[in-house]
């Protein structure tokens, strides 16, 4: 019997527990003396509830119970708020105010592996009140509590999302290309937003010509704002000629609240800081540390949750992590994050070369790097390098072990990792190709037609199983670390999903290529929080972008 707790899980011991109770004790504490009533909901909750109420956050655990119902472990403790606003407390008068201390649990998955899957929430839900001096409160609230928690260092992105939304309603564009813009604004992707708003039609596969250019040039540069109090005026040039400010005079009078109560240094105004478009309405923010590679906390204004289990109120709230705020606490006691050298990954490989180029071309100090000998990291004043195979760099830098990094893009989808894809260096072009014997076509028909699916083999099983569910294909994926192109030839698969720049190592082998799965060139990205917290990494993705384009 192996005596370990499952993955994501473990326990608590004394010492961590009294720690853990003393923060809950004076957060909550705090949320009550600004007459917030502690709430508690649920472990468990029904899968179409949850749903109903928008994107859910994570992925949660999900079984069926005796009666057959779908049940999900709360992921989110908004969500369930929002369904006992609308059923049990419907015809109580607002505002209501809530606080609360849960557990929230949720699947890991990918680089999330490496997380842990039940966590603790802390936060506040304000029912009932709209406006500026509500939303200010909710995130001074967030302030307020991170610091009682022992976080001093740590700073606030703000955006609204209505901006965004009136600038893709007016734009005339259909509803795939509004969707896909969402999606890469969700993922933080400038690259695929770049390459949505050049409306090129052919490239993208719809007809985009409905869309006007305007609107498409404001949504490109929109989230490329940030800084303090002038960024809102950026923001209100950018789109004021357009008809656009959704909610913009709301916002602005929310930073000013906010500055008036001392929290100008610690706000950032961000809208690349919008995620969960079906969630919320307004306001929305994050809490980041410079100590820790991940988000403390987020919140926002959701107005239209409730409604969907009901009649419409309007909400704001935030959660954060308790477990993340003792991290950033205790890491922010044994050193200064100001003055440290930028953290680089650069990949080994094929893409080493023109990765170094680009680095030294836009500035940096890449002594030693070009040849490293056992060295694993490359130091040089300000920046340290920090040396790793393609395929680990998007790990190193999702977790925070490193600021930013390069890899090709489809090191960078197999991981499906949370970063910020800044820039398309446009070196190390290859395909993503699916490939099988010559003259085997006629025989692979046939084995899908009686048995219903087919073997493919691959390195990168993520990428393949994604391919294969838009074509709707069953397949039965293997995955191989090397010579690929074995597998068909032995049998022990019909097809393979592999990488070609030219061709000629499928065609030694008696393969052709029988689609196209995807392109990929190198990328730069960068770590979310990091990217938010530390101006370096932006003039950084500002050069490089600049390279490119010479």
């Amino acid at each position: 019997m192996n005596l370990v707790t499952p993955s994501g899980f473990r326990d608590v011991l004394s010492e961590e527990a009294v720690v853990r109770e003393r923060i809950t004790r004076v957060v909550q504490q705090l949320f009550a003396d600004r007459g917030y009533l502690p709430i508690e909901t649920p472990t468990l909750e029904v899968m179409d509830v949850m749903q109903a109420g928008g994107r859910l956050p994570g992925s949660p655990f999900k079984f069926f119970d005796s009666r057959g119902d779908l049940l999900a472990m709360r992921p989110d403790v908004t969500i369930q708020v929002a369904r006992m606003c609308a059923t049990r407390l419907a015809a109580v008068e607002g505002p209501l105010r809530f606080r609360y201390t849960q557990r929230v649990f949720r699947e890991a998955e990918g680089i999330s592996q490496a997380e842990a899957r039940e966590v603790t929430q802390m936060g506040i839900e304000c029912i009932g009140e709209a406006g500026p001096v509500a939303d200010a409160e909710v995130i001074g609230l967030l302030a307020e509590a991170l610091k009682a928690s022992g976080v001093e260092a740590f700073s606030l992105a703000v955006a609204t999302v209505g901006v965004l939304r009136e600038l893709l309603d007016r734009s005339g564009a259909p509803s795939a290309w509004k969707a896909r813009v969402l999606e890469a604004y969700h993922a933080s992707n400038f690259v695929e937003l770049d390459r949505l708003t050049a409306l090129d039609g052919e490239e993208l596969g719809m007809d985009v010509s409905s869309v006007a250019p305007a609107y498409a040039s404001a949504i490109r540069l929109l989230p490329r704002i940030r800084g303090g109090r002038e960024a809102i005026d950026r923001v209100r040039s950018l789109v004021a000629p357009l008809g656009c400010l959704g909610g913009l005079d709301d916002f602005e009078r929310t930073f000013d609240l906010l500055a008036q109560a001392g929290l100008a240094d610690r706000v950032l105004v961000d809208f690349s800081v919008m995620s969960s478009f079906d969630y919320y309405t307004g306001i929305v923010f994050e809490a980041y540390s410079p100590y820790l590679g991940m988000a403390l906390g987020s919140g926002g204004r959701y107005d239209n949750m409730i409604g969907a289990y009901g009649e419409s109120r309007p909400a704001a709230g935030f959660a954060f992590c308790l477990e993340r705020a003792m991290n950033a606490s205790a890491a922010q006691r044994k050193g200064r994050a100001e003055g440290r050298n930028l953290r680089i990954a650069v990949p080994k490989g094929s893409l080493n070369a023109d990765a170094i180029r680009c680095l030294t071309q836009a500035g940096l100090d890449t002594t030693g790097l070009d040849n490293p000998g056992r060295q694993l990291v490359i130091s040089n004043p300000g920046v340290d390098f920090i040396i790793v195979r393609p395929t680990d760099a998007p790990v190193f830098v999702a977790l925070g072990a490193a600021d930013c990094g390069i890899c090709g893009k489809d090191s960078l989808l197999e991981a499906s990792p949370d970063v910020v894809e800044l820039v398309d260096l446009e070196f190390g072009g290859c395909r993503f190709v699916v490939a099988e014997p010559e003259g085997a076509s006629a025989a692979i028909e046939e084995h899908y037609r009686t048995l219903g699916s087919i073997r493919v083999a691959t390195k990168y099983p993520n990428i393949t199983r994604a391919h294969y569910a838009k074509t709707g294909t069953q397949v039965e994926i293997v995955k191989l670390h090397g010579n690929i192109e074995l597998a068909p030839l032995t049998g022990m698969a019909e097809r393979i999903v592999d990488i070609t720049a030219t061709g000629t190592t499928l065609r030694e082998n008696n393969l052709r290529i029988v689609d196209e799965v995807l392109a990929s060139t190198a990328r730069f990205f960068a770590n979310t929080c990091a990217f938010r917290t530390d101006a370096r990494i932006v003039k950084l993705a500002q050069t490089l972008a600049s390279q490119v384009k010479e």
